[in-house]
């Protein structure tokens, strides 16, 4: 039976004690009156009779409260840097740099730097393919490209790159020897660390981009330091004379082909002076033939003379005719006969004794021994 139907001997059994009364809604003046008077008059109002002044007061709070959750919500984004903005910790939406405002309490915002370059080193000792112990450094250059991912894809990007890494560079240095580690293999080195770092950290998404690996210089133990230091030296030694001799190449190769060229263009001149001489000669012979033919005693003799002579302008020579008895003492100029005939020829122009023909003849006649220059072409026939 319901506690307000009819029959109940007239009594209330309404069990919120309302005793039978209207069970409207409150009254808001009654709320904000109660509300008032517990707060003491904080705001001008009394226990008997402040209402109006209560309103008024608590108005002006909940005007400067507004006030101040609107300015606290503006905020400022970098040049460099993008915001990720949460809503109630969920993604809402990226930011661009800028004056941005946000509802307090409601929104949270993350800036991210993505313009500067970020460096991380690591480092340690590693085992190399052949066994070896080498301490190897590297200095990973990266910088951020999705600030959500960055943020959110796992717990910490930075160390997340870090540990992949070291891995990459484990696993590089162990399928390497330790030559090519400290020698000729270290951008090999390098540029498979950097592919197998990529591999690594593509399937987390952690919003990054590799800029640049660097392989700083590895150092083996310091018990076989100096073997390998001279190793290195002598690494270094071998490129320097690779490139000097290089160098001596460049530098020879175009003189060689040089000297080359002139020598097959003075054998061409040659061959073409041989072949035009003897084309000569032959049309010579061909027109010497018939004075030949004609008078052949007479051709000699003109030949035979017209050889001789010269054969005597390019030799010097002495020509002596002395009478029997004579005691009288002979000159030879023996320094001139010595001389080759352009020698000759310069030293007889410079002492004024051969005026014209390029060899020096002198003729020694009588019992007087002075000198006497003949003329190119001319023959001695005997006595005066």
């Amino acid at each position: 039976m319901a506690w307000n139907e009819p029959g109940n001997n007239g009594k209330d059994r309404d069990p919120w004690g309302n005793n039978g009364k209207n069970q409207g809604p409150p009254d808001l003046d009654d709320l904000l009156r109660n509300l008032n008077r517990r707060l003491g008059g904080l705001f001008g109002g009394n226990r008997s009779g402040g209402s109006g002044m209560g309103k008024a007061g608590l108005s002006i709070a909940l005007a400067v409260g507004v006030v101040v959750w609107v300015v606290s919500g503006f905020y400022t984004i970098k040049e460099a840097e993008r915001g990720v903005v949460l809503r109630f910790g969920n993604y809402s939406h990226s930011v661009e740099p800028g004056l941005r405002w946000k509802p307090t309490f409601i929104d949270e915002v993350y800036p991210v730097d993505v313009e500067s370059v970020r460096s991380l080193p690591a480092s340690g000792f590693m085992l190399t393919q052949d066994e070896n112990l080498v301490r190897v450094e590297m200095d990973v250059q990266y910088r951020v490209v999705d600030p959500q991912a960055y943020l959110f894809s796992v717990t910490n990007a930075d160390e997340s790159l870090s540990q992949a890494t070291d891995s990459a560079l484990r696993y590089v240095v162990g399928h390497s020897t330790m030559d090519d580690i400290l020698t000729t293999g270290r951008e090999k080195v390098r540029r498979e660390t950097w592919d197998n770092l990529e591999k690594i950290i593509e399937p987390y998404h952690l919003g990054l981009q590799v800029v640049d690996v660097n392989f700083l210089p590895a150092r083996p133990p310091e018990e076989v330091k100096d073997a390998f230091d001279d190793a290195i030296s002598a690494q270094e030694d071998e490129q320097r004379f690779i490139r000097e001799a290089e160098a001596y190449a460049r530098e020879v190769e175009p003189k060689a082909r040089g000297q080359a060229k002139r020598l097959e263009e003075e054998a061409e001149a040659y061959k073409s002076q041989i072949v035009l001489r003897a084309a000569g000669e032959v049309s010579r012979f061909n027109e010497l033939l018939p004075q030949y033919q004609a008078a052949p005693k007479l051709t000699r003799d003109r030949i035979y003379l017209e050889t001789m002579e010269k054969i005597y302008q390019q030799a010097n020579k002495v020509l002596v005719d002395l009478p029997n008895g004579s005691n009288s003492m002979i000159y030879l100029p023996l320094d001139k006969l010595g001389q080759t005939p352009k020698a000759a020829k310069s030293a007889d122009a410079s002492n004024a004794v051969q005026n014209i023909t390029p060899t020096s003849q002198t003729v020694v006649e009588g019992g007087n021994s002075a000198p006497v220059p003949l003329r190119g072409g001319d023959r001695f026939t005997g006595r005066n």
